[in-house]
């Protein structure tokens, strides 16, 4: 491994202790007003990067409120695309009046999920991206159809891997309310960052070791001890020798 890895948390969803999250991790996506977030959380979260100096990039997600956009819904490929394009504006417009310059997006919930093994859905938010802005790096779950997706039109892209979520023997990760999908204990979360970080593999649901490319670490900032799961990990991830860095 390289030594350096990214440190990212999903933030302005109006549930979390974004003030005390943002010290330690190097990449915020914000969410730009579909399943959370709205022109206050939007500008106070792009405030506090700045003042950080965390890479901000976008979260557009379904634009499902109720469901907190974990819900799929069936949606052709031309509205997802117009659903990202529309999130996208909504924060780069609030982003340039901040002085803040986006640098990623990372689609959130059911619509990230799906992105992963659906390559319509892949297509339809790789393609909204590069319209909207091709210097723009694409976080997707690492060895997806989203990174494939974006690669394919000649985007940057950062193969992200979780620090507190269980996976899959393929690599996916576990549904919520599955067994092992959230992983609780600080320990074991800790444990399985260094795996992922230091050698490039993960633990799955059976025992056995796969390899999965980590370019980017996500952190859940909408847990209620997501502040002491940042501040553990970072120091974690420095114990060792990797640097955290955004891309």
């Amino acid at each position: 491994m390289s030594g350096r890895i990214d440190f990212n948390c999903d933030l302005g969803e109006g549930c979390g202790d974004d003030a005390a999250i943002l010290p330690y991790v190097s990449s915020a996506n914000i969410a730009c007003g579909g399943h959370a977030g709205d022109e206050a959380t939007m500008r106070a979260t792009l405030r506090l990067c700045r003042a950080h100096g965390v890479a901000a990039g976008a979260h557009p997600g379904y634009e499902d409120r109720e469901h907190f956009g974990r819900r799929t819904l069936a949606l052709p490929g031309e509205d997802i695309a117009a659903l990202v394009r529309r999130q996208l504006q909504r924060l780069a417009a609030i982003a340039a009046e901040e002085g803040v310059a986006l640098t990623h997006v990372k689609p959130h919930g059911a619509l990230y999920n799906l992105a992963a093994d659906d390559r319509s859905v892949a297509d339809a938010i790789a393609g909204a991206v590069a319209q909207f802005d091709p210097t723009l790096i694409v976080f997707g779950l690492a060895q997806s159809e989203l990174t494939d997706a974006a690669q394919r039109l000649g985007l940057r892209v950062a193969h992200e891997v979780f620090a507190e979520r269980g996976y899959a023997g393929n690599g996916r990760l576990l549904p919520r309310g599955q067994p092992g999908a959230v992983i609780e204990s600080l320990d074991a979360a800790i444990a399985q960052v260094r795996e992922l970080a230091l050698h490039g593999r993960v633990r799955v649901a059976g025992g056995e070791t796969i390899a999965l490319r980590a370019d980017t670490l996500c952190l859940h900032g909408d847990r209620s001890d997501a502040p002491q799961f940042a501040r553990a990990v970072r120091a974690a991830l420095e114990a060792q020798g990797v640097r955290v860095a955004a891309l």
